[in-house]
């Protein structure tokens, strides 16, 4: 397939993804991934690409919606997350990456699948998370966010249940997504990975990725608190599935 067939394909990957995430503060690179692995035949270099893109729009809702940031909450997620990531980089250098996200995979799948089940029955849903279980999920997080830049279905199990109002909650997770990811760009920066054809290839990208954000900025202005909840669930249960197949 020519190059410019595979990067407008590519194009396409982003602009749903990111719309996704446009809408939830979640979920771009996780969905993308396997996407433009496939279509690049490199899993690096779409992990680079799509971290930098994830990163991109994660900063563009932290300057736009500063304000609506919830701090305590993040002083949380960042403390935890940002402890497993130096782990999550060495194990992506050592253990098998196909066994963890399969386990990965199936653990999102059901965690997800209960919390959109309480998510229609209310009355089911009203026990918080124990807190010990939200702080292991950080951790965890972290773990995979260093390993595959793909770590926000864990952390978004813990934030959705912590933070209830969607505008808070979107804002807070790309404040998360733009610290942890200024971090994997570091270390690409430092292990010379950052190249001319990634440069390039993210430049093309670009129009796809505003594109996504004006249409899930739409979409996430119309939609109520009750439904925000039920996209984000079943926006995770998608996640879960996409890192099995």
């Amino acid at each position: 397939m020519p190059v410019i067939e595979i990067l407008l394909l590519i194009g396409l990957v982003v602009f749903i993804t990111h719309s996704l995430e446009a809408v939830t503060g979640f979920g771009c690179t996780v969905l993308a991934f396997p996407f433009v692995i496939a279509l690049m035949g490199d899993l690096e270099q779409a992990k680079i690409v799509l971290s930098i893109l994830a990163w991109a729009l994660a900063l563009y809702f932290v300057i736009t919606k500063f304000k609506r940031i919830h701090w305590k909450q993040f002083g949380v997620i960042i403390l935890l997350s940002g402890l497993g990531m130096p782990i999550g980089m060495l194990i992506f250098k050592s253990l098998d990456a196909m066994v963890l996200k399969k386990a990965l995979g199936i653990f999102i799948v059901i965690s997800a699948a209960v919390q959109l089940y309480k998510s229609f029955a209310p009355a089911t849903g009203k026990r918080s998370l124990p807190e010990f279980a939200g702080y292991l999920f950080l951790l965890m997080g972290g773990i995979v966010h260093g390993a595959f830049a793909v770590g926000g279905p864990l952390i978004v199990l813990y934030s959705a249940r912590k933070i209830s109002d969607k505008g808070q909650f979107r804002a807070t997770m790309c404040l998360l997504w733009t610290t942890l990811n200024t971090v994997l760009m570091l270390q690409y920066l430092f292990e010379k990975k950052l190249n001319f054809e990634i440069g390039s290839d993210i430049l093309f990208l670009l129009p796809f990725l505003v594109a996504g954000i004006l249409a899930g900025e739409i979409v996430h202005n119309k939609v109520s608190e009750i439904l925000f909840k039920k996209i984000v669930f079943a926006s995770l249960l998608l996640v879960g599935v996409v890192m099995l197949i």
